[in-house]
């Protein structure tokens, strides 16, 4: 009982996040019908560089993560290789995640 209200929390942080997430696309859509009402269409602004700025993103993410996620290693009663355990996937999986979206940048960059 004493874990509910941490649950709660958690469960309730992530839902004001991907509430918002999903208001922030319902005003765009709706943006874009308001021109499509007026005949206009949005401006095309893609840069190339999102893969980039996201794979950055991620990678910080994931390796603020893995660093802190470390030291758990140190608190446990088995040993592993390393310090390195189950719980470092939250910090690998980001990481690993923003460096393949860097990765995708480079390889299918315009000239």
């Amino acid at each position: 009982m004493e874990a509910l209200i941490p649950c709660l929390g958690v469960v309730g942080i992530i839902a004001i996040i991907f509430g918002f997430l999903a208001f922030l696309r319902y005003m765009s859509y709706r943006e874009t019908l308001a021109l499509a009402e007026k005949g206009l269409t949005k401006p095309q602004t893609k840069s190339g560089k999102g893969f980039l700025r996201w794979g950055i993103l991620i990678t910080a993410l994931g390796s603020a993560l893995t660093i802190g996620l470390y030291f758990i290693g140190f608190d446990s009663a088995s040993s592993y290789p390393i310090h390195l355990g189950p719980w470092m996937l939250g910090g690998f999986v980001p990481l690993f995640l923003g460096l393949g979206l860097i990765l995708l940048h480079f390889l299918t960059e315009r000239d």
